[in-house]
């Protein structure tokens, strides 16, 4: 591994970020760029084009001079001058790539190590190139065959050819040297950060399939004991109280209407901020009902915060949370308000009761675990949630998350 820098150096890159056949001189390149792999594989290519290139040009010079001592040396001069020029510059980088240093460091590490390469085999390319020629010209003069002085050429020519001579010697050394092969590093690096980026939203993707999944099931468990426990007061009411019998089987279907449906439609998982007031409201005036009008409450929302989207079944926990730790424990009258407020790209909606406040173990059921679980499997740090006292008594829930318009509302 490079550590902090990146990703593993020893082992061949994943399809989505390998560029290059499987040919044999191309293999070196599913690697990562100046890794210890990578660098044997192109020193091997590169070595074996060099020496055929040497032996033609050593045999052409031995038969210049005619001495085979001389084409030798100048063989052997060029195949190692050529191959430094080729390879020292990678070799340096990929010392910097094992050095397991941060990523910036890294970088300008690696482009430096190139450039100090280019320089360095500049200076060897010169001081071979000086050594043939003290050993080809003695011949050459001796064979009558020595080159003829340049012709004196005017100052400008003399710029221009110096200019073409620069420019030519950067391109040869830029892209022989390691040039190339640095701009192959910078374009694996942008590869292989796209690579990770489309796991990542992967990964997302299926823990907010799971989490998806699982309020499916929650979706589709209408809680028993609720159930029970409604029919049960209808079945106690109706001959003491038909009308109020007949206020709560009206609430309750009110409620199974506006919570069956989404178990039935295959797009319920993804429901706006308005269809889950609905549901919380159906559910107070049920309870409101229920419990024989000593509940009030209000549910406020504008349109455009109705449209937006909103995970299902976590409003209704907390709505839930508030009457069966607020509201049912603590005798008389109580209220909950529900309110949603936008700030910027920000959504805020709260859940206030004016119940029994805050009690030992209250925050830490499987109802508000579930609450946090999704939040952060859908929002990750970008979401928070809050269970705080009110400033006049009961308890304020919040969740806070970033905004999304819906791309269409739920039927």
């Amino acid at each position: 591994m490079t550590g902090r820098s990146g990703y593993p150096l020893r082992q061949v890159l994943p399809a989505e970020v390998l560029v290059g056949g499987n040919a044999v001189w191309s293999r070196y390149r599913q690697y990562p760029v100046f890794s210890a792999r990578w660098l044997g594989g192109r020193s091997l290519l590169f070595c074996s084009v060099i020496a055929l290139v040497t032996v033609f040009t050593g045999g052409g010079v031995g038969l210049a001079v005619q001495d085979g001592v001389v084409a030798l040396k100048v063989g052997l001069s060029q195949f190692a001058a050529f191959s430094l020029m080729a390879m020292l510059g990678p070799a340096l980088a990929t010392i910097v790539r094992h050095r397991r240093w941060t990523e910036s460091r890294e970088r300008k590490a690696v482009v430096l190590a190139v450039l100090v390469g280019i320089v360095l085999s500049y200076a060897i390319d010169k001081m071979v190139s000086a050594y043939v020629m003290s050993l080809v010209q003695p011949q050459l003069e001796i064979l009558g065959m020595a080159p003829s002085k340049a012709p004196e050429v005017g100052p400008v020519l003399k710029a221009i050819g110096l200019a073409l001579n620069i420019a030519a010697l950067i391109l040869i050394y830029g892209l022989f040297g390691g040039g190339l092969a640095l701009r192959a590093y910078f374009s694996e690096r942008r590869r292989w950060e796209a690579h990770r980026h489309a796991l990542e939203l992967g990964e997302m993707s299926g823990r907010a399939h799971e989490a998806d999944l699982r309020l499916g099931v929650l979706q589709a468990q209408v809680e028993p004991h609720f159930l029970f426990n409604t029919l049960a007061s209808v079945r106690a009411l109706v001959r003491q109280d038909p009308a109020q019998a007949e206020a709560t089987l009206d609430a309750l279907v009110a409620f199974l209407r506006a919570t069956i449906p989404k178990l039935r439609d295959d797009r319920g998982l993804h429901s706006t901020l308005g269809q889950q007031l609905d549901i919380c409201a159906s559910y107070l005036a049920l309870m409101q009902v229920r419990m024989g009008g000593r509940l009030s409450y209000a549910v406020t929302a504008d349109e455009a915060q109705r449209a937006l989207s909103f995970p299902p079944s976590l409003l209704i926990t907390l709505v839930e949370n508030a009457i069966k730790h607020g509201i049912e424990p603590r005798p008389g009258p109580g209220r909950i308000e529900v309110s949603v407020v936008r700030e910027g790209e920000r959504l805020r909606i709260r859940v206030v009761d004016d119940g029994a406040g805050l009690q030992p173990g209250i925050g830490g059921g499987m109802g508000l675990a579930n609450v946090r679980e999704q939040l952060a499997q859908r929002f990750g740090a970008q979401a928070s949630f809050r269970l705080h006292p009110g400033e006049t008594g009961g308890v304020v829930a919040e969740i806070e998350i970033p905004c999304t318009v819906a791309t269409e509302l739920q039927a």
